[in-house]
């Protein structure tokens, strides 16, 4: 089968098509054939060698830890899934990814993937979506009624976050600039502001109760807006490079938070995308062998949105 592996830490460059064995999947294993994956940042992060202490590794390998395809062949033990089921899953990241023909995935990450958008379109979800559900509901603890602040809401995850929050019935606020700010009107933010424009903490009309910060910002920056969340709110970011600030005086708490995959969670997200109450967004769509010029775009000026990679 043909599979992107990089044999060494580096830049974009490193990345190349390899042909190998298809793999077999062991006890508790599923294989999977391919229709997508996905970029996400941190796979430039580990590609270039900046992750080898909390994601190791081993060379060669290979990138892509969204996963949308279907079930090609189950190890012993596996139970509820045929093959021929269309699944999605975070694959963990540091095992060999997705960016292949074919790919291994524990069973226990897997859920069937929404019925209602192409199976390609799947492989926007699980990475971004699962850290927006998580940053919202399980560490901002975010109720109905409730006012949050999405900081850097154009992204891929923020366009999640929005969604997820106006869905549960919060008021939500989004930070943005430039074609982005399209997306996360139409995510459905009941406030854009427009970040390249105004100075978000004095563009508040009122306190929040959640920050959720998905940009990298000054340390400055980063207080103002804390300054903006009500007493016993809570701050949640996703900037693991940099301090997340909260302050004790007012009883403000601070949370870096680090996705994990639960197959749980991501249903709920499916079941969601199924009602229409959840859309994917794709902004890119790139073939395999394109994968290197995909990273090297990253690294050069970013990537607008989500962009997959289709098998």
């Amino acid at each position: 089968m043909k599979a992107v592996r990089f044999h060494e830490f580096g830049d974009p460059s490193v990345l190349q098509i390899d042909d190998i064995d298809i793999p077999e999947p062991a006890a508790g294993q599923v294989r999977v054939r391919v229709a997508a994956t996905s970029f996400n940042p941190v796979e430039g992060n580990i590609r270039a060698g900046y992750m080898q202490g909390p994601i190791p590794v081993t060379l060669p390998h290979t990138p892509g830890i969204d996963l949308a395809g279907t079930v090609d062949a189950i190890g012993e033990g596996v139970t509820g899934l045929s093959v021929g089921d269309p699944v999605i899953g975070f694959l963990p990241m540091a095992a060999p990814g997705a960016a292949a023909e074919y790919a291994i995935a524990p069973a226990e990450v897997l859920t069937a993937a929404p019925t209602n958008v192409p199976l390609v379109e799947a492989a926007a979800l699980p990475l971004v979506g699962l850290t927006a559900y998580q940053a919202l509901f399980e560490h901002a603890d975010l109720q109905s009624d409730q006012r949050v602040l999405v900081n850097g809401a154009g992204g891929a995850v923020g366009g999640y976050a929005v969604q997820l929050a106006r869905e549960a019935g919060a008021y939500v606020i989004a930070t943005a600039s430039g074609d982005s700010l399209d997306r996360a009107k139409a995510a459905g933010a009941h406030e854009v502001i427009d970040y390249a424009a105004a100075d978000v903490a004095s563009s508040l009309e009122q306190q929040v109760d959640a920050l959720v910060n998905l940009a990298p910002i000054s340390p400055e920056q980063f207080e103002a807006l804390v300054a903006r969340v009500r007493d016993g709110g809570v701050v949640v970011s996703t900037t693991a490079w940099m301090p997340t600030p909260g302050d004790d005086a007012r009883a403000v708490r601070a949370i870096t938070m680090y996705v994990r995959s639960d197959a749980n969670q991501l249903a709920q997200l499916v079941a969601a995308v199924n009602a229409n109450n959840l859309q994917i967004v794709v902004t890119e769509r790139v073939p395999l062998d394109q994968l290197a010029a995909l990273h090297a775009k990253a690294a050069a000026d970013g990537i607008s949105g989500k962009a997959i990679v289709v098998v």
